[in-house]
């Protein structure tokens, strides 16, 4: 489907069973944007962290591997703190 096509589209007019299927395609979509957005922050900060020039002959040295690996490791420890607490908050009802 082309954009014209989107842009003429009635949404009213279809049923409750493609309107949901609509609505479940846009959330894939937007958690597809959040994640690429997620990787993009991730390889943003751990290169700025650790990588300290241009690598040579293509490879990462072992002290600039060992802090990307550890960096990644506290991103993504830090981010499921976040949505857990996020979850227990949204269970109490906030």
């Amino acid at each position: 489907m082309d954009s014209s096509s989107l842009s003429n589209l009635d949404i009213s007019k279809l049923s409750d069973a493609d309107k949901r299927d609509l609505q479940q395609q846009v959330n894939n979509e937007m958690q597809k944007a959040k994640l690429n957005e997620a990787i993009h922050t991730l390889t943003d900060i751990c290169w700025t962290k650790c990588i300290s020039g241009a690598p040579s002959s293509g490879k990462l040295s072992s002290k600039e591997e060992s802090c990307t690996s550890n960096c990644v490791e506290r991103f993504m420890d830090a981010n499921t703190a976040v949505l857990r607490h996020l979850q227990v908050m949204q269970g109490e009802g906030m």
